[in-house]
């Protein structure tokens, strides 16, 4: 993937922070933060799919009791995939 140049301005301390902590992981500065971005975007988007799947988990039996099973939509059938946010298998289509 092509890599644009980004300058940023930090304070000396947090400067020399992001130096050691790059040095102690064996890699440049550039490569630490660029890492430290990538972490913290993931993070935000896995988070926000745990918090709708215990929310759908809480309110379960309100949505059942509400719209019932006979508004259920029609289920695709296909091969099975692993989903990586949830145990168990899942079938294609259905995400």
């Amino acid at each position: 993937m092509p890599k644009t140049q980004l300058n940023v301005r930090v304070d000396e301390a947090t400067a020399e922070a992001a130096r050691q902590r790059a040095l102690q992981r064996g890699m440049s500065v550039n490569r630490y933060i660029e890492e430290l971005v990538k972490q913290d975007a993931g993070e935000v988007g896995h988070t926000f799919v745990e918090a709708a799947a215990d929310f759908m988990k809480q309110y379960e039996s309100v949505f059942a009791e509400e719209f019932g099973p006979e508004r259920e939509g029609p289920r695709r059938e296909g091969p099975r995939r692993e989903d990586p946010l949830h145990e168990g298998p899942q079938r294609e289509g259905t995400r």
